[in-house]
């Protein structure tokens, strides 16, 4: 319990910053799967977007301190990693 006016004042704006940051790892979380969705079927050009689409989110979360730069960053290279891999094993396939 709050027991001076500002504390007050932090509870409502922590709980305020609670909400907005749960909805934005949950939109974090549904366009990582999206991309995931994409890798298996091998379209390149919907995977580079969902690729794009997840980095851009990921950076502005990154950004707005929701997630930490360096969690950003390490989701950013294994993303990158998963799509390399995935056309990689694509361009394979057909030669072998």
């Amino acid at each position: 319990m709050p027991n001076t006016k500002s504390a007050e004042k932090r509870v409502r704006s922590s709980a305020a910053k609670a909400v907005r940051n749960r909805s934005v790892k949950s939109r974090l979380k549904t366009l990582e799967k999206k991309y995931l969705a994409t890798l298996p079927a091998g379209n390149a050009a919907e995977v580079k977007v969902a690729y794009a689409d997840v980095v851009s989110a990921i950076a502005k979360a990154a950004k707005g301190g929701v997630v930490h730069k360096s969690t950003a960053s390490r989701k950013r290279s294994r993303l990158t990693l998963r799509m390399n891999a995935a056309a990689k094993a694509k361009a394979a396939a057909p030669a072998a």
